[in-house]
């Protein structure tokens, strides 16, 4: 792939960061191990703008393109839209339709998009027989966004059944409204909701800020610039977000699977372990697990998933991310919230916006251009 030939293009496009530079370690990190697990891409199908996919009844990858359509993925490819809101959507800026997500029966199927109006939207269709039954639909959660960029988006249920949806800060660049550490809003946060549990959804009695006049009470942890994609870990329930730097540093942060929430992970006091500005850590400061700096072609970290299927049994375990504008696929092993190994997978994908994970823990990677690999043996 000619990333720089295409950057500005691309950058146009989506509008996720606005300089170059590449996913180099910090000093303090472990250095990249010798046993880098062997594997390749496989082109598997071609998308219009994949932004999002999720692991869908019957063996089956759906996967979101930005302009507002869904589209299954199986053995025999790529499908015609299953569900197409492209007349409800716009996708100036970073808008457009940013999540997908099953409960884990399958029975309702969930969207993250932007309306015309740039507001972000959660809905909710119910699913009968793995197809769509679009008379159910109905809004679960909306957020007006200030700007057209950082508006976060992803969405997908916990190991406890609740519904969590990242939104960014509201854009603007460094947070101009403080919303990041603010908890009297949504933006700049990992949410927690229950959708069926009321009209139009309830909030967990157990989530961390509950009962506190100042603050909402569907946060589940704060101090996000733009999470643009976050992920639980299939086999320990860990949380793990892929939060985009501002313009220095990139970050990984991390969540053990019996956290009771409240985590602030610093924006826009810091950018990763730094003070951002003449920031002030903050005392409750949850610093990253990972970091990496733009002293290269890495801009705006794409986060994935720890790897829990069976094809490449070298990588099971680690975490699989990537970099929107350099495109390398690389790994982390972590153990009780600590990275101890780094791996470059040697494999490039482009233009990695997203992941996808099936019901058998194989991952895909999407490239905002229309590839969708998959993740296998060299």
């Amino acid at each position: 792939m000619k990333v720089r030939t295409r950057l500005s293009a691309i950058i146009g496009t989506l509008g996720l960061v606005g300089s170059l530079a590449l996913a180099t370690a910090y000093a303090d990190e472990p250095a990249t191990d010798a046993s880098t697990p062997q594997v390749a891409l496989t082109e598997v199908a071609r998308a219009t703008n994949p932004t999002a996919g999720a692991a869908g009844p019957g063996d089956t990858v759906w996967i979101a393109e930005r302009a507002g359509t869904v589209r299954v993925l199986n053995d025999s490819g790529l499908g015609e839209p299953v569900l197409d809101i492209s007349d409800e959507t716009t996708t100036d800026g970073e808008r457009g339709l940013l999540g997908v997500t099953f409960d884990k029966d399958f029975a309702h199927f969930y969207i993250s998009y932007t309306d015309l109006q740039g507001t972000s939207t959660i809905d909710e269709f119910a699913v009968q027989d793995g197809t769509i039954q679009e008379d159910t639909r109905r809004t679960v959660l909306t957020q007006q966004q200030p700007e057209s960029n950082h508006n976060g988006g992803d969405i997908t249920f916990g190991p406890d059944g609740y519904l969590y949806i990242a939104f960014g800060d509201g854009g603007g660049g460094g947070d101009p409204d403080g919303n990041g550490q603010k908890l009297d809003t949504l933006l700049g946060k990992l949410l927690r909701i229950d959708p069926r549990g009321g009209t139009p959804y309830a909030v967990p009695e157990d989530n961390p800020f509950v009962g506190d006049p100042d603050a909402r009470s569907e946060i589940w942890s704060y101090g996000l610039r733009n999470p643009w994609r976050f992920s639980f870990d299939a086999g320990s329930g860990d949380l793990l977000i892929a939060d985009v730097g501002q313009s220095e540093w990139e970050e990984i942060d991390w969540a053990p699977a019996d956290s009771k929430g409240g985590e602030n992970y610093g924006w826009a006091q810091m950018e990763g372990t730094h003070p951002f500005r003449g920031g002030t850590e903050p005392v409750n400061h949850v610093p990253p697990i990972h970091e990496y700096d733009r002293n290269g072609l890495g801009c705006s970290v794409t986060g994935g998933y720890v790897y829990r299927g069976q094809a490449v049994a070298d990588l099971a375990g680690q975490y699989v991310y990537s970099d929107y504008c350099d495109g390398t696929l690389r790994s982390l092993e972590i153990e009780n919230g600590k990275v101890t190994a780094e791996h470059d997978l040697g494999v490039n994908g482009g233009e990695v916006v997203s992941f996808a994970q099936d019901t058998d823990g194989e991952l895909y990677a999407l490239a905002i251009g229309g590839t969708v690999w998959r993740v296998d043996p060299a």
